[in-house]
């Protein structure tokens, strides 16, 4: 048995360009924080898998550099880097200058190599990019029998035909791997089984923008030839989230836009969209401003249509038109009110089926 933890993708030093710079620079700082944390999370653990883009791009910070060799280098466990599209391996790479510890691997080459625990009866296999694209690199490989842990790192894409290092279920079926530790899409895949291999993408350690909201985190757990016991760790310290408040109840649209925000969320970033039909002017940023203090940062987004009545357009040369003139006149000359809530019923009802809904709103 195995003791491993695997994460990917933490894009350190990303420009977070849709922040203000001086909110972007400390989350380039917490980016460095982040690795302090995760050490400690690997104080249990046999090997670290890192599977790749542990680097936003080949321009990254001295310092930066030099938070990841210093926590790497504290880690008890034995570490595996593949390096992946956005940190691959170069002679200008930031890996290329660092003074790696003694603990510390990294697969420099598009080929898989391997590197033998034989301590902990284990084999660990990886192949690392050399320039922004990548062939399939686990194509045709299998590892040969034996009763060692088969792990392998790898970033890489299962989507088909993608120039980033393309794998299948199937090459992950041949390869005969106890555990595959991906690295490239930034959602947690769940733990996946094709074949008798088990495989993983961990996900990012941290969103960072609105196309990566919800929990982010990395895996940790045990493996062993009769199986793998993993779970997913939540770990983002921030989370990117988007937010909807529904106007077309309300004629109070900073009220409304405070409801849906709710609290809890002072750390995260916050898009709150503002939709629906409202009648009134919308002041996206004074209802910013008002609500800004609840969040790290807060964008406000009006996607709100103006509030129609059920009789806009009668009379229009349309078939909407027509209809509506003819439930018009009768609701005109109703002689009552009982009558009139009827018409009015059925004039929604027109509207629905005509807008293809299933319920006519202002």
């Amino acid at each position: 048995m195995v003791k491993i933890l695997h994460a990917a993708d933490f894009h350190m030093d990303s420009p977070f360009a849709a922040l203000p710079e001086e909110k972007a620079a400390l989350r380039r700082r917490e980016q460095r924080e982040l690795l302090e944390r995760l050490a400690g999370e690997a104080e249990n653990v046999d090997i670290v898998l890192l599977a790749g883009d542990l680097f936003d791009s080949n321009a990254g910070y001295w310092e930066t550099s030099e938070t990841l060799t210093r926590v790497l280098g504290s880690m008890k466990a034995q570490v595996f880097i593949a390096p992946g599209n956005h940190d691959y391996y170069t002679s200008r790479s930031p890996y290329a200058f660092m003074e790696l510890p003694e603990n510390v691997h990294i697969f420099r080459v598009p080929q898989i190599r391997s590197f033998e625990l034989p301590d902990l009866g284990a084999r660990v296999w990886g192949a690392g990019f050399g320039s922004p694209g990548c062939e399939s690199l686990l194509r045709g490989f299998s590892v040969p029998k034996s009763d060692t842990v088969e792990l392998m790192v790898l970033h890489g894409d299962m989507a088909p035909g993608s120039r980033y290092n393309a794998i299948s279920a199937e090459d992950i079926a041949a390869s005969g791997l106890t555990y595959l530790a991906l690295g490239h899409v930034h959602t947690f895949s769940g733990i996946r089984k094709a074949g008798g291999t088990a495989y993983a993408y961990p996900g990012c350690l941290e969103g960072r923008g609105f196309d990566e909201t919800g929990p982010k985190g990395f895996i940790r757990g045990q493996v062993s030839r009769d199986g793998c016991e993993l779970d997913f760790v939540p770990f983002a310290a921030r989370q990117y989230r988007v937010i909807e408040a529904d106007l077309s109840e309300s004629d109070d649209a900073l009220a409304c836009a405070g409801a849906a925000a709710g609290r809890g969320y002072e750390q995260d970033i916050v898009r709150l969209i503002l939709k629906g039909s409202y009648s009134g002017r919308i002041d996206v940023d004074a209802i910013a401003a008002a609500l800004s203090d609840r969040f790290f940062h807060l964008t406000v987004s009006d996607r709100t249509h103006p509030r129609r009545g059920v009789w806009d357009g009668a009379g229009d040369d349309t078939l909407t038109g027509i209809f509506l003139a003819d439930l018009k006149a009768r609701y005109d000359a109703a002689p009552d009110g009982e009558s009139r809530e009827l018409l009015l019923a059925a004039a929604r009802y027109g509207l629905a089926a005509l807008e293809g809904r299933e319920e006519w709103r202002p």
